[in-house]
């Protein structure tokens, strides 16, 4: 068995060398600029939201709260619904189907 050595703190080195990879905290932006309500008439700024693959990202990616993820979610399908944005991405609206 490897014994692990201690650098003077409490926990042991990790065996690599390397240091631990702390990722970059993610806020909401709604919040940050007080965004009362989301207007589900600006695609340019629900397209942020939606995937490659014209779905809604989730909250862990897009950093946003849960309350302005279900509101974000509501003006999303709303812009669909009135053909602002696309509910199938263009390049498997050409296609036919996703693996062809």
């Amino acid at each position: 068995m490897v014994e692990q050595k201690f650098n003077g703190t409490s926990r042991p080195k990790p065996r690599w060398g390397g240091t631990r990879y702390v990722a970059k905290r993610r806020f909401c932006h709604f919040c940050a600029d007080k965004v009362e309500v989301i207007d589900y008439k600006d695609p340019s700024k629900l397209r942020r939201y939606i995937s490659d693959r014209g779905k809604i990202e989730p909250r862990h990616r897009t950093g946003t709260c849960a309350r302005h993820q279900r509101a974000l979610a509501v003006a999303i399908k709303r812009a669909r619904h009135l053909a602002l944005l696309p509910y199938v991405p263009e390049h498997i609206r050409k296609t036919g189907s996703v693996g062809d």
